[in-house]
C-alpha cells in the first residue's frame, strides 16, 4: 500500500496554502530551512500547512536514509515532528548511536528506528522519492507552494511573499497531489547541494 504522501504535515489541515518541501536530514540547507518553514507555519495564523517528503541524496549524504528512516518510524508513533526537529538541531550527529539517543529524548524505544526494525518503512521514504522523481526533484530542499516550484530565495519575507501570491489565487498549483495545476512537472533544478542531476535508482530499492 502506497504511503499517504500527506502524511508528515503540520499547520490546519484546512489552510488556504500548503508547503510540500522534499528534504534531506544530512543536508545543510534543509536544516536552515526547517527553522524558516516552521515560523512561516506559525506565523500564518492558520493559513500554512507544511508538508515533509523524503528525498535522501544517498550518493553525498551517508547518513540520509537511515535518518529519514529513524524519522519514519517515529512518524508511526505519532512524533515524526519531534524527531525532525531534534534531527535538524544535531545535524552532525546521524550516526546510530545518536539517532538511538534522539528516540529516547522524543519518547520511543531507541532499538526501533536503526537496523532491521526500521527497514519496513523504507517503503515509505520509497515512495516520497519516487514522488520527487515525477517533479523532476534533484536536490534539497526543494519546495512547492500549492503544487508550484519555488524558485525564490529561502528567506520569510520572500517566502511570505509567495504564499500570499498563492492564496491570493496568483499560485494556480494543486494542493491536494502537489502536482503543478498543468498536471505537467515543473522542470528546472531547484537549489540544492550539488546533487548528482542523473536519475540515480534508490538503494534501497526492490524493484
Amino acid at each position: 500500500m502506497a504511503a499517504d504522501p500527506f502524511r508528515h504535515s503540520r499547520g490546519f489541515p484546512d489552510a488556504a496554502v500548503v508547503i510540500v518541501e522534499y528534504g534531506d536530514f544530512e543536508c545543510p540547507y534543509c536544516a536552515r530551512a526547517a527553522g524558516i518553514l516552521h515560523e512561516l507555519v506559525n506565523t500564518s495564523d492558520g493559513q500554512v500547512r507544511q508538508v515533509f517528503r523524503h528525498f535522501p541524496v544517498f550518493d553525498l549524504h551517508p547518513y540520509a536514509l537511515t535518518a529519514a528512516l529513524a524519522a519514519e518510524v517515529a512518524g508511526a508513533h505519532g512524533l515524526f515532528w519531534e524527531m525532525h526537529d531534534l534531527m535538524f538541531a544535531n545535524q552532525d550527529k546521524l550516526a546510530d548511536k545518536y539517532l538511538m539517543g534522539f528516540a529516547r529524548a522524543v519518547g520511543l524505544d531507541s532499538d526501533l528506528v536503526v537496523g532491521d526494525p526500521a527497514q519496513p518503512y523504507g517503503d515509505a521514504v520509497e515512495d516520497d522519492y519516487a514522488g520527487a522523481a515525477q517533479l523532476r526533484v534533484e536536490g534539497t530542499p526543494t519546495i512547492f507552494i500549492d503544487g508550484v516550484r519555488y524558485r525564490g530565495r529561502l528567506e520569510l519575507g520572500p517566502l511570505r511573499a509567495a504564499v500570499a501570491r498563492a492564496g491570493g489565487g496568483g499560485g494556480a498549483g494543486q494542493p491536494a497531489n502537489g502536482q503543478p495545476a498543468s498536471g505537467q512537472p515543473a522542470d528546472g533544478p531547484s537549489s540544492d547541494d550539488g546533487a548528482d542531476r542523473r536519475r540515480r535508482r534508490a538503494p534501497w530499492s526492490r524493484r
